[in-house]
């Protein structure tokens, strides 16, 4: 079984849950610019899962073709509400628009991971969690921006499950790690054949 591959990304949760799955990791970053991609995918009317799906394999193949015979895992995770999809913010402001547009509403949170090699994708796996989040005053959704950092923020979109976000939503139904950013099971499957 293989136990080593390259990590297409510089997010310590998803270099933290293959660690603790005895999957050894080199975190090498792809560097993208997912905006011009979102915006194009977007046009063609593709689906929130579609453009983490492309985003994934774009990822794992940018890094893959510079790391001849490597395994590289690229992730991507959005968040889709109502078959909107709502990108990470870059301003505390929009934080606040994004809160107040979840709020009191369920959601989907997709996940999806590739695996290339050799600058091609030979396999990939998408998965969803849905959360429903609480209904929150306005004030409520400041106290709760203000205890979180902007790195956290800006990193994680609006909320990070694993710590002040848990307290957010009503009811989490799925995959703890997808919702985390990476299904971990699966791919623990997958590279078991390697």
């Amino acid at each position: 079984m293989l136990n080593k591959i390259i990590l297409a990304s510089k997010s310590e949760v998803r270099k933290d849950i293959l660690n603790k799955n005895d999957i050894e990791c080199v975190v090498e970053p792809s560097n993208i610019d997912e905006d011009p991609v979102k915006k194009s995918l977007l046009k063609e009317q593709a689906t929130s899962e579609i453009i983490s799906k492309n985003l994934a394999e774009l990822k794992a193949n940018k890094v893959s073709m510079r790391k001849t015979n490597e395994i590289v895992l690229g992730a991507d995770s959005v968040i889709d509400l109502e078959g909107e999809l709502i990108s990470k913010p870059e301003t505390r402001e929009e934080a606040m628009k994004i809160l107040r547009k979840l709020n009191g509403k369920s959601h989907l949170l997709i996940s999806s991971v590739c695996i290339s090699k050799n600058g091609s994708m030979i396999w990939n796996y998408t998965d969803k969690a849905k959360l429903t989040m609480k209904n929150f005053s306005d004030d409520e959704l400041k106290r709760y921006l203000s205890k979180i950092s902007d790195e956290t923020l800006y990193a994680y979109n609006v909320y990070q499950i694993e710590g002040e976000g848990r307290n957010l939503f009503a009811k989490i139904e799925g995959d703890k790690d997808t919702i985390m950013g990476l299904p971990v099971k699966k791919i623990k499957e997958y590279i078991s054949t390697l």
